[in-house]
């Protein structure tokens, strides 16, 4: 039998402004069947008050396609970075904790600035160049092969999670990250992105391809289960086959 009356009960980190400290409180909402954590902060505007009957704010929180597509509804959840969208209620012990990532930022309570992630993608140029608006005919051939493989590439969303579980990247040092890491393989294995390989290769060398430890952390915590520790290794190998040529043409 489906529940109807009780409570959800669960805590989140919360913080007013970049500049202020974070703080907790707890909520308790009634549960409806099929509840996600993004139900859960959709219910604080109904009812802005914590568990304690005291008046709060509701929380602010980012989501949009609400079917793990669009990436944007990233967090801590029980400890574990992932999507809100697909955190089923259900699934969850209480009182479920929900934090904001830690490795960006915060605007507000869950709210995170992500855009290192895409200058990263401007780094690497994670693009194809288009020469005009013209009509540029048919494309080249791609085999079948390789579309599966690119594909499973395309599918990050620049959620964050590989970096949120990364210990070796940060939002100040110098490691570019799985992320774009992956995205410039995907990019240079296209035949029409393949005339600036070389710009992507020198970018993810000249921002710390070799930090990475292996820790295969990012792989883990990834929703779409991207190989990101195989483009990695991929873009290891294509920086050094690039490294040797530049250095026989000297």
């Amino acid at each position: 039998m489906a529940k109807t009356q009780e409570k959800v009960s669960f805590k989140v980190k919360r913080q007013d402004c970049p500049d202020s400290k974070s703080y907790s409180q707890d909520f308790e909402v009634p549960y409806e069947q099929g509840m996600n954590v993004i139900s859960l902060l959709m219910a604080t505007r109904q009812y802005p008050e914590t568990s304690k009957g005291e008046a709060t704010e509701p929380v602010s929180f980012e989501c949009a396609c609400l079917e793990e597509v669009c990436g944007s509804c990233t967090m801590v959840i029980n400890g574990k970075v992932q999507q809100a969208c697909t955190a089923l209620v259900d699934n969850l012990p209480q009182p479920i904790s929900i934090e904001p990532m830690s490795k960006f930022p915060v605007q507000r309570d869950l709210v995170v600035d992500r855009s290192n992630m895409f200058e990263a993608l401007k780094t690497v140029k994670a693009w194809v160049q288009v020469d005009g608006i013209y009509d540029l005919g048919e494309g080249p051939r791609v085999m079948p092969s390789l579309q599966e493989e690119n594909y499973t590439l395309s599918r990050c969303m620049t959620c964050g999670c590989c970096l949120e579980a990364c210990p070796q990247w940060t939002n100040e040092n110098g490691f570019i990250g799985p992320q774009a890491i992956s995205q410039a393989v995907l990019f240079n294995s296209h035949p029409n992105g393949e005339s600036t390989k070389s710009d992507r290769t020198q970018a993810l060398i000249d921002n710390g391809l070799n930090n990475c430890g292996n820790a295969q952390e990012c792989v883990k915590a990834c929703p779409k289960e991207i190989p990101l520790t195989d483009s990695i290794a991929r873009a290891n190998r294509e920086a050094t086959e690039f490294s040797i040529t530049q250095l026989l043409r000297n």
